[in-house]
């Protein structure tokens, strides 16, 4: 069974390695995109603190509904195509088998989403934190 933990472990980070980048990515076009704006809020008195938490909160509000939505639709998907894949070797799996998530595993993983959304944007955030006004406000 240990093997079993193992490739478990080892997909999951593998999605994270995969879902990381794809966040910072997005973030990196997202903070570029309003530069300009983030320009004008710091001539206007913004500290490089609040443009952290503004931009950090920014990828939060979108990471923690995903992952809400996503871990419900997971468990669904577990519980549909675990049977069948059973079947498909014929053999019949015992619901213990299927139902492996207890009540806090899911919440825990729902807050899966919210970490990778916020460490993703930590580095675009503090590019954007240190960004002058004055140049900020002359790119477009």
């Amino acid at each position: 069974m240990v093997s079993g933990d193992w490739l478990i472990g080892t997909l999951t980070l593998m999605l994270v390695v995969v879902a990381g980048p794809g966040v910072f990515h997005t973030v990196v076009l997202d903070t570029r995109d309003r530069v300009h704006d983030l320009g004008v809020l710091k001539a206007l008195g913004m500290a490089p603190r609040q443009t952290l938490t503004m931009v950090v909160t920014s990828v939060a509000v979108i990471g923690l509904p995903a992952g809400a939505l996503a871990v419900p639709v997971g468990v669904a998907l577990h519980h549909y195509v675990t049977p069948l894949m059973g079947l498909a070797v014929g053999m019949a799996l015992p619901p213990s088998h299927i139902a492996v998530y207890d009540v806090p595993e899911p919440a825990l993983l729902a807050l899966g989403g919210l970490v990778i959304a916020v460490a993703g944007a930590l580095l675009p955030a503090g590019w954007a934190a240190r960004t002058t006004t004055a140049t900020a406000r002359s790119t477009e």
